[in-house]
């Protein structure tokens, strides 16, 4: 068992790998035939943990290639049922096997009595939920034997049960657990515009030096309320909160997520080097939107991503 100093200390020594995108199976064979100059890939823990075909062969080519992070969708650290000792048995076994350079999820609950929603559902925020999942990480890093990664959830409520702004909770969570912090610009604007608070406030009261990585997406704009959908171009106003949260962090390692709607993969780099141009500031003659709605209906965190056959 590791003491909380000991994997804050781990965290502030993760590297910063520079521009990732988000590993998706469509891009599979344009990777491995092209080899691509992306600095680093994310993957969906889930979408190998289960998979000893194609996908693990593809994935161990991958890793002689690409710096490696494992993304994980479903350790629901934030619901009341007990840890899943299978699940974290087999995000164990992956990381031993591809060393990925962290670890992450998300806050958030996916489930309850052991039945996985495949959604990322908001948690409480008040000093008992604090002090449950204090516990739950503590557990986790200590099984892990590395520091665990959290993200900011999206959201489209707010309880009235909570008592703590959400950037106060992670920043409570880090110090008092060692984790480090997955900032989720988009995430951040489209919890921002479905529960009225001020984006550029939330992001300057995180805690910088516990935040390792970025992620930067697209979502739906429905007029009254947002759906973080990952479908199409990053937006104006995630760019101009991404170029605040460079600036404050120092630049941390960013990632680019995709996943519904998914295109061609030199479509997906050319979004990413995007961020580029916002790193010394955000210039507002960009034009991206994101308001111009798309005739299906979205969901939030899609799970198309999800190689189909080890869907959970």
């Amino acid at each position: 068992m590791k003491s909380v100093a000991t994997y804050s200390d781990m965290v502030r020594a993760m590297p910063n790998p520079g521009l990732g995108l988000g590993l998706r199976s469509v891009h599979f064979d344009h990777i491995l035939k092209h080899q691509p100059e992306v600095d680093w890939f994310e993957i969906i823990s889930e979408n190998f943990m289960d998979s000893g075909g194609r996908p693990r062969h593809i994935l161990r080519q991958l890793m002689e290639r690409y710096p490696l992070v494992m993304h994980g969708v479903s350790l629901s650290i934030g619901s009341t049922d007990p840890l899943n000792a299978g699940y974290l048995t087999k995000l164990k076994a992956l990381a031993s096997e591809i060393k990925p350079l962290w670890v992450s999820d998300h806050l958030c609950w996916t489930g309850i009595n052991m039945l996985n929603t495949h959604d990322l559902l908001p948690v409480v925020l008040n000093d008992e939920s604090l002090k449950h999942i204090i516990g739950r990480i503590n557990h986790v890093q200590d099984f892990l034997e590395r520091p665990l990664v959290l993200e900011n959830p999206s959201t489209y409520l707010t309880f009235k049960q909570s008592t703590i702004a959400e950037y106060d909770f992670l920043r409570y969570m880090a110090e008092e657990t060692g984790c480090g912090l997955l900032l989720d610009v988009n995430n951040v604007y489209v919890s921002s515009f479905n529960n009225d608070f001020d984006p550029i406030h939330y992001i300057k009261q995180l805690p910088h030096d516990r935040i390792v990585q970025m992620h930067i997406a697209g979502h739906q704009h429905c007029g009254d309320y947002i759906i973080d959908t990952h479908d199409r171009e990053v937006t104006d106003k995630v760019w101009e909160l991404f170029s605040l949260a460079w600036q404050l962090t120092g630049g941390t390692a960013t990632l680019l997520e995709w996943d519904g709607n998914i295109p061609a993969f030199d479509v997906y780099y050319e979004e990413l080097m995007k961020s580029k141009q916002f790193m010394q500031g955000f210039h507002s003659q960009h034009v991206n939107t994101g308001s111009v709605a798309t005739p299906e209906f979205q969901i939030s965190n899609p799970v198309d991503f999800l190689v189909n056959e080890i869907r959970l």
